[in-house]
């Protein structure tokens, strides 16, 4: 019999762990603990982002455990390294698991597995939500609204909003989140420009593919941001770059905060350059109350809510529980990351 630390938190409810584990191993013996995320904060431990909970506590729940299965717990150096040479497998249920050190689990012996896709149909869903609010400026007029204001100019010929069928937009990266994206919008009618070095013309059957990202920016009256964060997409959308978005465009980045300057983000906005933006990543998470973006004009923020849905809790364990079976009856990882 195999032991598991099921470990989850008010998103990834243990219960959901556990539920997907019995479906794939049922004869596992479990110890569960469970995190507060998201009602507390992820912070930075050790060297590991977004994670939540004490090194320590994780240590002593994981003895005797030959198989973590979790969320957002620590894996760190200093876990990984009292955990083993117990500790065989971590399966995580995030796509971006930066809460584990995967080179020291590598270096370990520690075989690693995540989730890749759990929210990807949340996120897709966001991102064009946030682009019809901007589009729309849903938010502003609401908010006049409820305030008493009935601004019956915002029909007239030169206030309206465009439409998103006929558009052009520009979207970066088509991986699990922007394909999505792409496919909604070429559903709606939209022209779909799409920047992604790494995906072939083929397999991009919703956009039309461009080598070149300035002429993406310079043809695109709608960017959608959707890369993974690396060394390559770090900074890529600046000051420079705004610019060369045609007069009015809007920026929405439902992807991670480093991709895209906020300073010169609020700048294009402050000026008019820009129309309208929406980010559901921020600089800084929570932002403070005094944080220039909560002043900016015609900017609609989500508190990192992208990714949040029942669905994505279930997806991502039923994902982690296939591969912990498929380790346990000897056959390759679906998702390993080393």
């Amino acid at each position: 019999m195999v032991k598991v630390l099921v470990a989850g938190d008010r998103f990834i409810l243990p219960e959901i762990l556990l539920e997907a584990l019995a479906r794939h191993v049922p004869d596992a013996e479990t110890t569960v603990i469970k995190g507060d995320w998201p009602l507390t904060p992820f912070v930075r431990i050790g060297e590991v982002y977004e994670a939540e909970g004490d090194e320590d506590v994780l240590i002593r729940a994981l003895d005797g455990c030959e198989i973590a299965f979790v969320h957002a717990s620590p894996f760190t150096e200093k876990v990984i390294a009292a955990a083993v040479p117990t500790l065989k497998l971590i399966t995580v249920g995030r796509g971006g698991p930066v809460n584990i050190n995967v080179a020291a689990a590598t270096a370990h012996g520690v075989r690693v597995s995540n989730a890749p896709g759990r929210n990807a149909t949340s996120t897709a869903e966001h991102s064009v939500a946030m682009i019809l609010a901007a589009v729309r400026q849903l938010v502003d007029r609401h908010n006049e609204l409820v305030a008493g204001q009935w601004r019956g100019d915002y029909y007239a010929y030169e206030n309206v909003a465009p439409e998103v069928r006929g558009s052009t937009i520009g979207l970066i990266g088509y991986g699990a989140v922007g394909s999505r994206v792409a496919r909604i919008l070429d559903a709606m009618g939209a022209h779909v420009l799409a920047y992604d070095p790494y995906v072939v013309a083929a397999d991009m059957p919703h956009a039309e593919r461009l080598d070149d990202l300035d002429e993406l920016l310079r043809r695109s009256s709608i960017l959608t941001l959707h890369p993974r964060l690396n060394g390559e997409t770090r900074g890529m959308i600046g000051a420079e770059q705004l610019a060369l978005l045609p007069a009015g465009a809007i920026v929405v980045n439902c992807a991670r905060p480093p991709i895209l300057d906020y300073d010169a983000l609020a700048d294009a906005l402050d000026s008019g350059r820009l129309s309208a933006a929406a980010a559901d990543v921020l600089p800084s998470e929570p932002l403070p109350a005094d944080h220039r973006l909560l002043r900016t004009p015609r900017l609609i923020v989500t508190p990192h809510l992208a990714g949040a849905s029942r669905e994505s809790a279930q997806l991502a364990a039923e994902l982690g529980a296939a591969d912990i079976a498929r380790w346990l009856a000897g056959e390759p990882l679906a998702h390993a990351l080393n």
